[in-house]
């Protein structure tokens, strides 16, 4: 593969990191670009890198030329013009360009031998940076550990560190506040079942388990965050986010399965296919959860980086699938019974309540899924908030929604129908289905 190719799929596999402290080992490495990080420098943006068993083997020519094997940011914009200026043979090294910023290379070691070394860079040109490690020698195996650390200085006499890049600094604050609206929800919400506790069925009870693990969600993300961005460390709380996010996803999608199959509304019971839904959704949702902490955790170093992304997209796609499978099969059966019960007018109130339901959670899906990444890949880093507050508060509509439309009722209006509705019902529902032939 080429070196433009190479960095090109590097930066479009790359996630966004959170940009803490970041440890990388490489063993006998030969590739020849590295992507260590990412960072949205402010005007006092810093970078510290400190490299320890530094090694270089199996080059040739023997020495090799140092001068060609290094660190150096980049933006995607100097990037296009590095490619062009590889296309016109004006270099055949990327650290030989002007459009980058060379941070170090290996030239400057104190000896050629020298296992270790300490470096300090600053840069005063606020933009979207990708540190990267360049190998332009031929056949040349690099290991090392190397330990990075970018940050912003915030103003003021302090100084001190931020170690959440510049479109994300103000995200502890953005998830401890949607935290508190959740929080708040679970209150409201058991305010109801305890005022409706007549009516209320299992899945109601389910239903705050999830708006509960939702909200605990967030508060150790905030934490998370928080602490990334004074110290460059989740000190644990990323464990905890991590715990609660995978139970989270399991929840919300079995609450999706199960009432979009009706249970505790339309029928106190399973069927075989609904539970062999729940069974390919849960398991899913665990390997999408394990390949988001390979992701999060190793970082855009490791080499099967791309494989863990794809089986994380695939697995949170076949997810959003198989979730509509059931309210698709209830819509279904609502309209077989509509035909042979003589309760039309029942019958289709729920079906316009399935619909409404099968509509929003398309929506639900595809904003989330598609939306906010198009959010990410067109906002100014000093802007990638707005994506996550988009993201989230689309979660928030869907979750209002849900507990809105199937809330428990003392009067539920599906069984306090008169004739009147009954005949306009039934005749409504024989057009829906001259409409369909």
């Amino acid at each position: 593969m080429s070196l433009p190719l190479v960095f090109l799929t590097l930066l479009a596999t790359a996630t966004l990191a959170a940009a803490e402290i970041r440890f990388t080992e490489t063993r006998s490495d030969d590739r020849p670009l590295i992507l260590l990080d990412e960072f949205g420098f402010t005007h006092r943006g810093q970078l510290e890198l400190n490299v320890t068993q530094l090694s270089l083997s199996g080059s040739s020519p023997d020495p090799p030329e140092l001068s060609k094997v290094g660190f150096f940011l980049c933006t995607l914009d100097a990037w296009s013009h590095v490619l062009q200026e590889i296309e016109d043979a004006q270099i055949n090294c990327v650290l030989g360009s002007d459009a980058i910023k060379k941070v170090f290379t290996f030239d400057r070691l104190p000896t050629p031998t020298a296992a270790a070394f300490n470096f300090s860079y600053e840069d005063s040109s606020a933009d979207q940076y990708t540190l990267i490690f360049a190998n332009c020698i031929p056949q040349l195996k690099v290991s090392m550990n190397v330990r990075s650390a970018m940050y912003n200085l915030e103003g003021g006499k302090s100084n001190r560190r931020d170690y959440l890049s510049a479109g994300k600094t103000v995200l502890p604050r953005v998830y401890f506040l949607l935290s508190v609206i959740y929080f708040a929800m679970a209150a409201v919400w058991i305010n109801v079942l305890y005022k409706k506790r007549l009516t209320v069925f299992g899945i109601h009870f389910f239903m705050l388990a999830v708006v509960l693990l939702k909200a605990l969600n967030l508060l150790c993300e905030a934490e998370d965050k928080s602490y990334i961005k004074r110290t460059g460390s989740a000190h644990g709380w990323d464990v905890l986010f991590y715990i609660f996010s995978f139970l989270k996803g399991i929840t919300l999608f079995s609450l999706i399965v199960l009432i979009g199959t009706g249970w505790s509304f339309l029928k106190p019971y399973l069927q075989d296919k609904e539970k062999k839904v729940l069974m390919i959704v849960i398991p899913l949702q665990v390997v999408a959860n394990i390949a988001q902490v390979v992701i999060d955790e190793t970082g855009p170093v490791a080499q099967d980086l791309i494989a863990w992304k794809q089986v994380f997209l695939l697995v949170d796609v076949i997810c959003c699938c198989a979730v509509l499978f059931p309210i698709v099969w209830s819509i279904k059966n609502l309209r077989e019974a509509a035909k042979t019960d003589g309760k039309a007018a029942v019958n289709l109130m729920k079906l316009t309540l399935f619909r409404q339901y099968y509509i929003v959670v398309i929506c639900y899906i595809y904003f989330t899924r598609v939306v906010v990444y198009a959010l990410e890949t067109i906002t100014s880093y000093k802007y990638f908030w707005t994506s996550v507050v988009a993201g989230e508060l689309a979660t928030l509509a869907f979750y209002v929604f849900t507990g809105f439309k199937f809330r428990p009722e003392v009067h539920n209006p599906y069984f306090v129908i008169d004739d009147e509705e009954e005949e306009a019902a039934a005749e409504q529902l024989k057009l829906e289905d001259e409409f369909e032939l």
